[in-house]
Parts: structure tokens; C-alpha cells; sequence
């Protein structure tokens, strides 16, 4: 009730008038609005070569959510944006639990997919997936995302193995003023307050804060799941532009509580520290230094872990014989993580310290005016199975001006956790307890595409991929001890899988205020046990996936700053544990009062009233996803 009567108090006060620093922001968004489809596939990104480029020049499957398709999707969570991209599988699996991949395998601990924030590795080393409810940013600092389908060791390592999600936050000058954002629902209360300036002509800074609450959802047995949670979380960006360098420090500290399951709570707390320097180094090019720490925990009932992550890398790209151009750079990461564990479940040894070190390099030689083949590699050690080569080759045409087709080879790998190699888990006091494997190996895939990418007019475009993948030495369950008890059993690498499918988007503008969007996805899957597999745990134990997925995006901007988008979504049934096929609609109505004050109106799951998409494997219940509606204004100072 008392979000609700601040919410009605700023909506009396819509007379307020814009900052000048809000006017500006203002104006920038409207630019953005008035591209053409072919100004906004020339948008300039960075994940496919680590140096920027067009994407309409990007030789791999690559999709990018804008800012402004980030603000007017309603979406307040990170997972929740990603259905804007159709090239992943987004599904919610409770109230803070997701499940996120891209050409499957998907499920609650997928682990073939790699996520950055401005370039900092987000990824566990518990298992080697996302922690979605550790990980939160502002859709108002969000510059872009962009999402690649398929492999990217070459260039970002070990886990890049499906694809690769590097989200890209505004410099502290793009977001000048305050913010404030109040916004209640049935599913959810948010509020968030930022404000940033200039304390010289090159030195710009941003602090921020925010907190929210999500209640419980119910199982599909009729219970509550009591999974309900709230998390506050704040941070700091500064941004330092002396000359031909750019230096940007930036952190981040949340702490939560997370229901269990249970009677107890897990509290949940951990923040970040970044620092980048960009050297403009005239025609020798750029060199980049990052460093982070990383640290986050998790403790409920007197038992819990701690990870932190610690990193330094360094970039040089460089211009060479007209033809080359070319990108190598070096890194190493630290790993240290401590668990109290005092159930069934431990982690032996329960402390470990471990580094990764790497060094890659990528040619990327411009053939002739319309053929470019790209070439690389990546040389990557870790603890547990030593050195790794990642190699990659693309080559692509651009047959015309607007249309450029492409095809690639890449291998990647999925690096050994502490969760494959130190579990020591009982299953069943005294009759079967499963370990982890001292000698387990890298998972493998050797990928194979073809794509193209085409803007068949300043108002249409659309882009086409198809893939072949072959997976070596996936997780499965073997027997060590089958006879006497208690049962032992132990991970192994004795599944293997081929998939392949295509993947269509495309973009249409009806007119100036009229876009459309579609998408369609296709995935097929062959699994199997190695012949001299136990074969327990069934193929189900690889993930859950859709063979079919496909979505419709309509953004419409009425004038007046009414501006109206509607997301269609349908998603194939999931065929292990099974999950019915559903069609679901998300609507946003938003209305720009003033130049101060936006007023929004978001509904999410439409079209009923409440739809699993997701049960754990093993599991015969799932917890439900509801329909939502959420209330937010927006006040700009």
C-alpha cells in the first residue's frame, strides 16, 4: 500500500519539468526510434571478433537487443529480457530460478552457455552455469546485449560452447541526471533510484541503488513452492576519458533472501569490482587491460559456500597490410571457493584454489572486396585437464551490398567444475551415494555452420543459420560398485549427442511508427550412451529442450509518447520430463506524461492464468509461472 500511494503521488506531480541532461538523454532516444531497419543492422558490436564492427558484418548468428527494445518490453529482470533475443531458450523454473541456453541442453544448472557484463565472466565454477538471481542490472544502464548463438572459444574460452550473452552497460555520461523508478504488480514490488553527473569535462560518474520483492509461486501439485525472495543491490560507475585513453571503474554489492523450499531462508550476498583502460595506439591500434573480483555467497540452515573469481586480461588489436586485421591478448583467472556442508551433500576437499591461464590470437584477412576468411585460436589450461586448443575458421561473402552469407568450424569446450570433479553426494544413507570423478574430461564440440544475413530493403531484413553440432564425453552416471552395498556410482563422460536446426529472424518496418518482428526456431537432437555406459539416469539428464520455437514482436508508436508493444511467443512441448507446448502474449502500454515522467503499463503470461515451463529432471512436479500485470513510473530529474 505505501508503493502504491508513492506511486500516486509522483503521478500528481506530473507538471515536473526535464533537466536539461534529461532532455539531451531524451533526444538520443528518439534518434535511436528513427533509424531505419538498415541503419539499425549496421549497429556496431564487439562479441564475434572482439573488435568493433557492423553486424551486418558479422560472420556467425549474432542478435541484438537495443536499449530502447530493452525499456519498452516491461522486462525487469535480465532473464526476463533475454526472451527478447529468439535465438535462446529462456524458461522459468520458480520465482528466482531460470533456465537459459541456446541450441539446448538447457535445464536448472545448464552449463554450455557464457555470459559476460561489460566483459566479466558471470559464470559459476560450482557447475559452470548462471546464478540469474545473483545477477542484476538497471534496464535503464543496459546499452545493448549481444546474444551469439554458437560457439566462441576462440575468443572467450572454455564454456563458450552454445553461445555466448555479453551484456553492455552505458558509460555514467549516457545517463545523465536521476532516475527514479517505483513500480508494484501482483507478482512483484520495485523501486530503484540513480543519479549521474560530471565532476570535470572527462571525468563522469553514476551511483545507483535498488530493491525488490517476489512472492511465492505454487507447485503444480496445488502447494506453495515457498520460494518467494527479495534482494537489494546498489553500485557506482566512474568514467575517465584523458585524451586518447578511457578508463572506466565500476562495482556492484547485493545481499537477498531466497526461500528454499523449506522453513529456512537462503541469504544470499556477494558484489564486483571492474576495472577497464582503453589505449587508442594510432594505426598500431588498441590495447585493452580488464581486471575483476568477483565474490559471492550463499548460506541457509548453518551450512553454505563462497566463491571468488579473480581476473586479469589484456587485448591488442591491431591493423596489418591493409588486409589484416588482427586481435591477440592473454589472460589468467583465480578461482578459490570454501563449503560448510553439513547434509548428505559435500565437497571433498571442501576449500580449493585453482588458476586457468590463456592466450589466443584471430587473423581476420580481407581476401577481396567481398571475401574475408577469419581465422584463430585459443590456448587454454586449467587445473583439472590441462591445456586445451579452441580453434575457429569462418569465411564470409558478401554477395551484394545488403546481403552477405557465411560459414564456420569451430571446437569448444566445456571445462570440469568442482561439481564434476569433488561431489560426494548421499543419495541414500547406506545404500547409494554418487561421486564426482578425479578423471573427468573436458565435454567437447566440434560445430559446424552456415548463415546469411540479408536487408532486402531500408525497411526489411532478415537473417538465416543453420547448424550441425557433435557433443564427446557428456556428464552421465556410471557404476563403480554394483554388488555389495552401499552402491557406488560416479559421473563419467560416456553420452554423446549430434543436433542440428536452423534459426530465422527478421525485422520489417510497416512505416515510421509501425515495426514488426518474427522469429522461428528448430532444434533436433540425437542422443546416446556410449556402449560401455551404465546408462543411468536416462538421456533426459542432458536437458529439457523445445524442438520448436518461434515469436512475434509488434512495436507501435501511437504518437502523443503513447507508445504500445506486444510480444507472441509459442514454445514446443519439452519431451523429458514433459512439459506441455504454450502459447503466452506480453503486452506493454507506456505513456510519456511529461518530458520528466513516464507511466507504464506491462501484463506478462496473458494468456492464461497460470502454465509451467519447466520441471527438473527426475522431478513430477514444476512450479507455476502467472500471469502478471506491473504498474511502474518513471521520473527523470
Amino acid at each position: 500500500m505505501a508503493l502504491c500511494k508513492i506511486l500516486g503521488g509522483l503521478l500528481a506531480g506530473a507538471t515536473l519539468v526535464a533537466s536539461p541532461a534529461h532532455a539531451q538523454q531524451m533526444a538520443a532516444n528518439a534518434d535511436l526510434q528513427s533509424l531505419s531497419i538498415e541503419q539499425l543492422a549496421n549497429v556496431e558490436i564487439t562479441s564475434v571478433s572482439k573488435a568493433p564492427q557492423a553486424l551486418s558484418a558479422a560472420a556467425a548468428a549474432v542478435y541484438v537487443i537495443s536499449h530502447d527494445d530493452v525499456i519498452r518490453s516491461g522486462a525487469t529482470s535480465l532473464p526476463e529480457v533475454l526472451r527478447l533475443a529468439p535465438n535462446l531458450q529462456v524458461a522459468q523454473m520458480g520465482a528466482s530460478g531460470y533456465a537459459i541456453t541456446a541450441r539446448g541442453f538447457n535445464g536448472n544448472a545448464a552449463d554450455k552457455l557464457l555470459v559476460l557484463i561489460d566483459g566479466r565472466s558471470v559464470y559459476t565454477s560450482l557447475y559452470g552455469g548462471v546464478m540469474w538471481d545473483e545477477k542484476d542490472v538497471l534496464p535503464e544502464n543496459i546499452e545493448r546485449i549481444e546474444v551469439i548463438s554458437g560457439p566462441a572459444g576462440t575468443l572467450w574460452g572454455a564454456n563458450a560452447v552454445n553461445g555466448v550473452i555479453n551484456i553492455i552497460t552505458r558509460k555514467a555520461a549516457d545517463t545523465p541526471g536521476g532516475i527514479l523508478t517505483l513500480g508494484v504488480g501482483n507478482r512483484e514490488a520495485r523501486a530503484s533510484l540513480q543519479y549521474s553527473g560530471a565532476i570535470t569535462d572527462d571525468l563522469n560518474y553514476r551511483i545507483y541503488g535498488e530493491t525488490f520483492a517476489i512472492p511465492h509461486a505454487n507447485t503444480s501439485a496445488g502447494v506453495s513452492a515457498n520460494d518467494g525472495w527479495n534482494k537489494s543491490q546498489g553500485g557506482f560507475r566512474l568514467d575517465y576519458t584523458p585524451g586518447i585513453d578511457t578508463l572506466s571503474l565500476q562495482g556492484d554489492y547485493y545481499q537477498g533472501n531466497e526461500g528454499s523450499g523449506g522453513v529456512t531462508g537462503t541469504n544470499i550476498w556477494g558484489g564486483n569490482i571492474q576495472g577497464t583502460w582503453l589505449h587508442q595506439l594510432g594505426d598500431a591500434g588498441t590495447l585493452q587491460l580488464l581486471g575483476y573480483y568477483d565474490g559471492n555467497r550463499r548460506y541457509g540452515g548453518g551450512q553454505g559456500y563462497g566463491f571468488d573469481t579473480y581476473d586479469l586480461e589484456v587485448q591488442h588489436s591491431i591493423q596489418l597490410f591493409d588486409a589484416h586485421s588482427f586481435v591477440w591478448g592473454a589472460g589468467g583467472r583465480v578461482y578459490s571457493d570454501s563449503f560448510n556442508f553439513t547434509g548428505a551433500v559435500q565437497f571433498l576437499p571442501a576449500s580449493r584454489t585453482q588458476a586457468v591461464g590463456n592466450i589466443f590470437a584471430q587473423d581476420s584477412w580481407t581476401l577481396s572486396d567481398t571475401l574475408t576468411l577469419v581465422l584463430g585460436a585459443k590456448l587454454e589450461a586449467d587445473a583439472y585437464t590441462g591445456l586445451k586448443v579452441l580453434p575457429n575458421a569462418r569465411l564470409s561473402w558478401k554477395a551484394f551490398d545488403n546481403a552477405m552469407f557465411w560459414a564456420s568450424y569451430a571446437h569448444s569446450v566445456r571445462a570440469p567444475t568442482r561439481f564434476d570433479v569433488d561431489l560426494y553426494d548421499v543419495l541414500a544413507p547406506g545404500i547409494v551415494t554418487l561421486t564426482g570423478d578425479r578423471n573427468f574430461k573436458a565435454e567437447t564440440v566440434r560445430a559446424f555452420e552456415v548463415g546469411s544475413r540479408i536487408e532486402l530493403s531500408s525497411n526489411f531484413s532478415f537473417s538465416v543459420s543453420g547448424f550441425y553440432n557433435q557433443y564427446n564425453n557428456l556428464r552421465s552416471v556410471e557404476v563403480v560398485q554394483g554388488v555389495t552395498l552401499p552402491l557406488l556410482w560416479s559421473w563419467g563422460n560416456l553420452l554423446e549427442a549430434n543436433t542440428y536446426g536452423a534459426e530465422v529472424w527478421g525485422n520489417y518496418a510497416v512505416n515510421d511508427w509501425w515495426r514488426l518482428s518474427a522469429s522461428f526456431n528448430i532444434l533436433h537432437q540425437d542422443r546416446k550412451f556410449k556402449p560401455t555406459s551404465s546408462q543411468l539416469g536416462g538421456l533426459g539428464q542432458l536437458g529439457d529442450d523445445p524442438n520448436h520455437q518461434a515469436m512475434l514482436r509488434s512495436s507501435m508508436n501511437l504518437g502523443d509518447g503513447v507508445n504500445l508493444d506486444a510480444d507472441l511467443r509459442w514454445i514446443g512441448k519439452l519431451p523429458d520430463p514433459k512439459v506441455a507446448a504454450y502459447a503466452d502474449l506480453n503486452l506493454r502500454l507506456g505513456w510519456q506524461m511529461t518530458d520528466a515522467i513516464e507511466l507504464s503499463l506491462a501484463g506478462a503470461n496473458l494468456l492464461q492464468p497460470q502454465h509451467l515451463e519447466y520441471e527438473l529432471a527426475g522431478a513430477t512436479t514444476g512450479t507455476y509461472v502467472y500471469r502478471s500485470v506491473f504498474l511502474q513510473t518513471r521520473l527523470h530529474f
